[in-house]
Formats: structure tokens, C-alpha cells, sequence
């Protein structure tokens, strides 16, 4: 059964559900989100009922906003301490540490940071919300220099958020290790024996060695050849830990030169936020993995690529990175973006005053085009925006 909520579903994951007849819980924010009565709805007294009776129940959520809904239902039970073991990064952290024992990480209250002494700190390494999304408030700090200037940035009056506080809150950090290699984002879940069965794997790819946006995620056949069977493994291993089954989940890691992986979170029932990691698959490559997890599928991965071997598929995330305020923006020229790429699959725009971002661009890129993703990985995209007279 689907949990629809805030802040954004597609018309992709819509029609995914119409056309497949699955059931979709229907809550007063979802029945908002989409005006569709001729989904397969079911009442939310149904649903609890299902999940609490059915042990074998797949569920996915498009946003992180609905946990709040499972645990209202089920707080205590199996699948809540799961969920929320993954979505608090500290409780993640102590959950794995056996697995990685030398990884230190600590706790630490908002009000405190000011005062944390700095002999309690090893350089480098990341702060971010205990409870967070989108790399907001995430920072890398090399030296005491930038940690000096990230001080001031970490307060409360910079932290305001459209997110409920269980997708994110600024109240409680981590600071933990900076894990060193290349970043990556998986979406897969577990099966009905709880193995790791792998949907896509994105190459997280940043400007800087202090970047820690989200702008440009990439796939490709090589990608997925490279590194699908040492991320199966890893990813067993958590889930056996946890006893997870019928679970969907979207995790981050780095794997350094030597091919050893960390993780940095995962992210419970849902794959990419947005509705975009999932749907990209869907409309660039023709898996939809929405399907291939309600139906306890594995993709063959001999065949998915045919023809496009030598292509790279992106989801370019458009980030405010311009520093004009979204009030003092009267316009975001798509166009001009779209003509910027050699093939842009298709282009979702956002209203910059209400979410934290201009919109996405799904993209289909030639190996040896690769410039184009550099170049809009850089921008600020200030030759995009018009500003209000």
C-alpha cells in the first residue's frame, strides 16, 4: 500500500498506482495531493488493520513526512523502532557500530555547539541534524578556521524549515568522522527473504571537496556494473542486523579508492526523495521500480541498458544557489535550462517561494558530453533567474 504526503508526488508514482491498482491509504493529505477517486483507496482504519494482521505488507511512502503517521498506528512496534533507527542519524550510528567500530561520532544539542571545547574535535569531519533532509545544515569542516565560520551559520534563525520536525530537526547534531572516497545514492529494498535486491545506483558528484549539495546524482550501466555486488553485500549485512523484509530504502554511502564502503544514512520506505531517483529509472530507462518492489522483482541488468551502454542518466537537482531571495525572483527561465543539455528527458518545475528549490531536470548525457553536467554542477544559476524590477 502507498502513504502519500508532502511535499511533492508525480504523475509518474500516480500513474504507477492507477494503472496497477494498488492501494493507497487515504489520508486527508493524500486524498489533497491527488483528486482521484478512481484510485484503489482505502480508509486508514483498513490500512492499520492490514499492516497490524499482514506481517508481510509492503508499504512505500513518496515523503518522509508520513512516519509521522506510522508512528501515531504502530509506536513500538517492529517496523517503527526500523524506521526509526534509520532516520536518526545517531541511533543509525550506534545501531552499526560493531560494524564499524573505529567511526566516532557524538551527539550534540543546537545550544551547545557554540560552546563545544575544541579539543573534544578531530579534523575533518561533518555536522548535520540528528533528524535530517535535503543536506540542510550539513557541513564539512577541514580546520578550525572553517569551523569557526560554520558557528555562525549553525543557528536557530538559519535553520527555519518547511519539514516537520520528524523530517527534520535542527533541535539535536551529529558530529561524526568525514568519510573519505566517492559518494554514492542506492535505491533497492529488501525482499520477502530480506535480501538486498538493488534498483539503481547514482553517482552522488560534487564541485568542491566543501560542496555538500544535492545538484547532480548520476547513472549509468558502468556505474551499476562497477559497484552492485560489493553494495549488496554491505547493505546485507544492515539488514540482517535489523531483520528487515518487504522493506524499500534509499541509502547514501562513500566507497574509498581501496572499495571500502561506510554508509552515511539511509533512508527508510521511500527511494530518492521528490519522487526522483525512482522516476528517473522509470522515464530514462524503462524500469519502474515501484513495480519491480511491489512485485518482489529483481531487474536483469544484462538487458535494462540495451543500446544505451555508452549514456549517462542525471537528475539534476536545482538548488537556490544564486543567493537572491525567492521574493526577489519574478522568473526561472526553463527553456534557456533545458537548452543548456543535449537531452533533457523532462523538467519539473517548482515554485521557489513555497519549496526550497527551483525544480529537477532528468537528463540523458553521452559519455563524451560529460561537460554539460560539470557546467550546471558549478552554476549558480543566476543566468537563469530575472529579477523583480
Amino acid at each position: 500500500m502507498y502513504l502519500i504526503d508532502k511535499p511533492y508526488v508525480s504523475d509518474f508514482l500516480i500513474n504507477t498506482i492507477k494503472e496497477n491498482n494498488y492501494k493507497v491509504v487515504a489520508t486527508k493529505m493524500a486524498t489533497e495531493l491527488i483528486a482521484d477517486n478512481s484510485l484503489n483507496w482505502i480508509s486508514e482504519k483498513e490500512a492499520v488493520a492490514t499492516i497490524k494482521n499482514t506481517s508481510s505488507q509492503r508499504i512505500y511512502s513518496n515523503s518522509e513526512n508520513v512516519l509521522s503517521w506510522i508512528d501515531k498506528h504502530f509506536w513500538g512496534s517492529k517496523l517503527s523502532k526500523q524506521i526509526n533507527t534509520f532516520k536518526d542519524k545517531v541511533k543509525f550510528r550506534e545501531e552499526i557500530k560493531d560494524i564499524f567500530p573505529e567511526f566516532k561520532f557524538q551527539k550534540i544539542k543546537l545550544e551547545n555547539i557554540q560552546t563545544i571545547p575544541d579539543k573534544e574535535l578531530t579534523f575533518p569531519f561533518v555536522i548535520k541534524p540528528s533528524i535530517g533532509f535535503l543536506s540542510i545544515g550539513v557541513y564539512i569542516i577541514n580546520n578550525i578556521k572553517d569551523w569557526i565560520q560554520v558557528k555562525e551559520e549553525i543557528k536557530p534563525d538559519n535553520l527555519k524549515s518547511i519539514f516537520p520536525k520528524n523530517v527534520l530537526d535542527t533541535s539535536h547534531f551529529i558530529i561524526e568522522d568525514f568519510i573519505q572516497g566517492e559518494e554514492y545514492a542506492i535505491d533497492y529494498y529488501h525482499n520477502d527473504k530480506g535480501e538486498v535486491i538493488i534498483l539503481n545506483i547514482l553517482h552522488h558528484v560534487f564541485s568542491s571537496e566543501k560542496d555538500t549539495s544535492d545538484r547532480v546524482y548520476s547513472t549509468s550501466k558502468a556505474i551499476i556494473n562497477q559497484h552492485k555486488l560489493k553494495l549488496e553485500k554491505f547493505l546485507n549485512k544492515i539488514g540482517n542486523k535489523l531483520q528487515l523484509k518487504n522493506f524499500p530504502a534509499h541509502a547514501e554511502v562513500r566507497i574509498d579508492e581501496n572499495g571500502k564502503i561506510v554508509p552515511i544514512e539511509i533512508n527508510p520506505l521511500r527511494f530518492g526523495g521528490w519522487c526522483t531517483t525512482a522516476d528517473l529509472s522509470g522515464v530514462a530507462v524503462g524500469i519502474n521500480t515501484y513495480k519491480y518492489y511491489f512485485e518482489n522483482a529483481c531487474p536483469n541488468w544484462d538487458t535494462i541498458f540495451k543500446g544505451k551502454e555508452n549514456k549517462i542518466f542525471s537528475i539534476i537537482v536545482l538548488d537556490n544557489a544564486s543567493g537572491i531571495k525567492p521574493n526577489d525572483i519574478s522568473k526561472f527561465d526553463f527553456e534557456a535550462l533545458a537548452n543548456d543539455f543535449e537531452n533533457p528527458i523532462l523538467i519539473r518545475e517548482l515554485d521557489i517561494k513555497k519549496y526550497p528549490l527551483f525544480g529537477f531536470v532528468f537528463t540523458e548525457t553521452d559519455f563524451d558530453n560529460k561537460k554539460e553536467l560539470y557546467d550546471i554542477l558549478s552554476s549558480d544559476l543566476k543566468k537563469y533567474i530575472s529579477i523583480k524590477k
